[in-house]
């Protein structure tokens, strides 16, 4: 009742409680304000309801005044009406030009002559619209923002797992250098004892002749001595018994010193020379960060196999629809050569990129490689793809790029057969490039180690 009773009492112009209303003579009321507001810029006084013509000064509507004083003293002031700071009126109006609300007489002022104006609440709504609009970007902002969010702490906490696994893996390599190391140290210093032991052993067995004979010597002489001191008669008898021949001296004989040149000259390089047959040199070592969720590289990362999805960052370096991974290293000058294993794998790719594309499918445009997938072999470069005859089944694969002369072969090492080559000129750093999409998890494709070899140089 209350609203519909408010209704009754607005004026038909400002859509307010009438203030001071004038009837008019078609029997319409209106606040005389908002009457004469109309009028001021019309020909001739009407009724801004029916248009009758009214006069100027209409009488002031007394019954319908005490009746809205009454039924605004009865509701109360609203505080949540906001006035016309300059006019203490309603604002009704928004001034697309200075972009502010209004009241009907500021829409009249010389401040506001020739501007477009809106009721309040049609600005009001397309501007909450804009402002919706607005909020929705801001949403799907957020949302982004939310979803890096999630990627940054997902990195930050895979950065942890790496440092915690390198650490580990480098840890158990140092253990094994160690171990050698150790080992070495241990055989050498046995070496070192046991040459010691020996020639002490003949130094103590000739100390003990000498002291044999020396003690021969003594004996000799004192048996001399006392037959010196015989008489003429009884020496001359015995003289030719007492002759003794004399006893050569031992001699220290070649080598009876410690040979410290062989256990000390060139220890180092020595040592370090031996570990080369303990250790392994792989001319690729792969990069787990291109890896594919679904690869798996080995702990001395020249060995990749497919397996279960992982949860890893989705980093921009990583490939995320190609099972694939790229070398850690790359080419950009030089010749490089590379063995790849790939056994029975049943699907596998072998090449170089170029591309620093890793998502999607148009990585494949800056690649040359061989595929083998449903028992046939194929070749493939940026806008060619063709088939190759291979009389057996391949092994290994050797690949050989010549970055300079612009040449990248394939070859079978096993038989040195050349598979195919591509020629092109290359202006950009190239990756190694291996993919394995076999669904056997036994079946990895894996790089093999060169034999690593030591030459000295004289030359200064």
């Amino acid at each position: 009742m209350a609203s519909r009773l408010e209704e009754d009492l607005c004026c038909p112009i400002c859509h307010e409680v009438f203030r001071d209303p004038v009837l008019l003579p078609c029997s319409h009321s209106f606040c005389k304000d908002c009457v004469k507001t109309w009028w001021r810029d019309r020909p001739t006084p009407d009724c801004p309801v029916c248009k009758k013509r009214s006069p100027t000064d209409p009488p002031c509507n007394l019954v319908l005044k005490n009746t809205c004083e009454t039924f605004l003293q009865e509701q109360g002031p609203r505080s949540s009406e906001v006035l016309c700071s300059q006019h203490s009126e309603k604002l009704r109006l928004f001034c697309l030009d200075h972009q502010q609300p209004l009241c009907l007489v500021c829409r009249d002022s010389e401040k506001h002559i020739g501007h477009k104006f809106r009721p309040i609440d049609e600005a009001a709504q397309e501007h909450k619209e804009q402002l919706q609009e607005t909020l929705e970007t801001f949403k799907k902002n957020l949302e982004s923002l939310e979803e890096v969010q999630v990627k940054f702490d997902q990195t930050a906490e895979h950065i942890k797992v790496q440092a915690r696994r390198t650490e580990t893996r480098m840890k158990e390599q140092f253990k094994k250098l160690h171990q050698f190391l150790e080992e070495e140290e241990e055989t050498r210093m046995a070496e070192l004892r046991e040459e010691e032991q020996q020639k002490s052993h003949m130094m103590k067995e000739k100390m003990a002749v000498l002291s044999r004979k020396t003690k021969a010597i003594s004996d000799t002489i004192r048996a001399t001595e006392d037959e010196l001191s015989t008489e003429d008669v009884a020496f001359l008898l015995n003289y030719r018994e007492q002759q003794r021949p004399l006893l050569e001296p031992p001699q220290l004989h070649s080598g009876a010193l410690i040979d410290e040149a062989t256990h000390l000259g060139n220890l180092a390089y020595n040592i370090w020379y031996k570990m080369k047959d303990v250790v392994s040199y792989s001319p690729v070592v792969l990069d787990p960060n291109t890896a594919h969720p679904r690869l798996f590289l080995s702990e001395d990362l020249t060995s990749v196999r497919r397996g279960a999805r992982q949860k890893v960052p989705d980093n921009p370096e990583r490939f995320d629809y190609y099972c694939s991974v790229l070398g850690s290293e790359g080419l950009n000058s030089g010749t490089h050569s590379w063995d790849v294993q790939v056994g029975d794998n049943k699907q596998w790719t072998v090449g170089v990129s170029e591309s620093d594309q890793r998502k999607g499918k148009d990585m494949l445009s800056g690649s040359w490689r061989i595929r083998f997938y449903e028992d046939k072999y194929s070749e493939s470069s940026p806008g060619k793809n063709s088939v190759l005859q291979l009389r057996r089944k391949i092994q290994k694969i050797r690949v050989s790029l010549d970055w300079d002369r612009g040449q990248l072969s394939f070859s079978d090492p096993d038989t040195n057969t050349l598979i195919h080559t591509h020629t092109h000129t290359f202006t950009h750093t190239m990756f190694p490039y291996f993919n394995t999409a076999d669904k056997d998890d036994h079946h990895a494709v894996k790089m093999l180690p060169v034999k690593v070899c030591v030459t000295e140089d004289q030359s200064t």
